[in-house]
């Protein structure tokens, strides 16, 4: 069997399965949007502009995952399998700790938080509310990041995968009980998943234990050191990513409550087809550090090109996908004909970043799986000031919500020019 052969089975048994995995917070938060939005276009506008926030509170601290699975994949490939769970134990202290700050700070300042975003007056008690509730799931949130770390590092995504999916049913099954059994509304969906993420947490823990990936032991400086360095570069790079969704989030609140509603619908389903290719990504993370654990450094070469064929594969399928659901898809999501209308122009602009964020997500994946954070954290932030430069300038220039989009896609376009120009330069390995 050739190389070529080996490596596509191994990417497909490590991508199939994360597609799942990978689902854990975006997936909730789309479910939450279809059955919010049939409370009205107001509390819809709330949910995206809640939504937005915990993007930003949350994720930006998603660094945990992404320093985790190049670490204990390196140690796993090296043999060093005793190592690798005291790396998950220190890691989940520190998801803990963050999870905790983050969730008390964020109920706290939830006013002040969104009055930040801008959001419309008729959206910001149910923003207020969805925020509140929403915010005591971050430890657990945390715990699950640290988690699908850990199993990635140990070239595992199909339990990652069972357990997100437990955690999803248990969201869509409540959603409709609080939202309009209960009458809780955008609280009850808010409150949903909370339980949800929590259930997910306890199921990793113990999925976690039982396969020795961690252990009891002490916890030391000297275990908690590396990833002060590495969460620091990751915590750049994420915080700029999110840093520039969310600004677009505020500009389309901004906008009207029509505009912030679209874009919040939008702004789900590329992050929904986002897990698509952020899955070869996580193939790539797992596949280059245990590669590089072995030191074979011409295995991570025929990675790397296979993985950047597949990204525009499926990137290409993507596209045709999401101009032929145009028709349909708006009316799944909402019955507000401004909002349809709105809708349906700014699926275009999703369909055609399909193929450049396809690429962007696997170089990604490669970079981190070559523990490359530094030269990560510059050309994000890079690109991040290019595409918050443009979202500035939508306002006073008229451009609507398009308009946001269309900076959304230069800042797509300036980070794959980033990555793929560090890779000829010898930024990568």
């Amino acid at each position: 069997m050739s190389d070529r052969s080996v490596t596509r089975a191994e990417i497909i048994r490590l991508a199939l399965p994360a597609l799942g995995s990978l689902a854990a917070d975006p997936v909730v938060t789309l479910v939450d949007t279809a059955f919010v939005g049939r409370l009205g276009t107001d509390a819809l506008a709330a949910l995206g502009v809640s939504a937005a926030i915990t993007g930003l509170a949350f994720v930006a601290f998603n660094f945990l995952q992404y320093a985790v699975a190049p670490m204990v994949g390196r140690l796993v490939g090296g043999g060093r399998g005793e190592e690798a769970a005291d790396v998950a134990r220190h890691a989940l202290v520190i998801a803990v700790g963050l999870g905790v700050v983050v969730s008390a700070l964020t109920a706290v300042g939830a006013p002040w938080l969104v009055g930040l975003m801008a959001a419309p007056p008729e959206a910001v008690d149910g923003a207020v509310t969805y925020l509140r509730i929403r915010a005591w799931a971050a430890p657990a949130l945390m715990v699950i990041m640290v988690a699908n770390g850990t199993f990635r590092g140990h070239q595992d995504t199909v339990t990652p995968l069972r357990l997100t999916l437990v955690l999803n049913l248990v969201n869509l099954v409540l959603d409709p009980v609080l939202i309009f059994g209960a009458g809780w509304g955008i609280a009850g969906a808010a409150t949903a998943t909370v339980i949800a993420q929590v259930t997910g947490a306890v199921l990793f823990l113990r999925a976690m234990t039982t396969r020795r990936h961690l252990v009891r032991g002490p916890v030391s400086a000297t275990g908690l050191r590396p990833f002060v360095r590495v969460g620091w570069e990751l915590a750049v790079r994420t915080g700029s990513l999110v840093l520039t969704f969310t600004v677009a989030a505020r500009v389309a609140a901004s906008l009207g409550a029509v505009a912030i509603a679209a874009h919040q619908v939008a702004n789900q389903i590329w992050l929904l087809l986002a897990l698509a290719v952020d899955s070869l990504a996580i193939a790539a993370q797992a596949m280059v550090s245990f590669r590089l654990g072995r030191g074979d450094t011409i295995g991570v070469g025929v990675v790397a090109r296979s993985l950047v064929r597949w990204g525009l594969g499926v990137g290409a399928g993507l596209t045709v996908l999401v101009l032929a659901m145009i028709p349909v898809l708006p009316g799944w999501f909402s019955t507000d004909p401004e909002v349809l209308a709105t809708l349906r122009e700014l699926l275009v602009w999703v369909a055609v970043l399909q193929v450049p964020g396809a690429l962007v997500f696997v170089w990604d994946g490669l970079y981190m799986g070559a523990s490359r954070f530094g030269y990560l954290a510059v050309a994000t932030s890079a690109a991040s000031v290019v595409g918050l430069g443009l979202l500035a300038l939508v306002g006073p220039a008229g451009w609507g919500v398009g308009g946001v989009w269309a900076a959304i896609s230069v800042f797509v376009l300036a980070r794959l020019v980033t990555l793929v120009g560090g890779q000829r330069a010898g930024r990568f390995v």
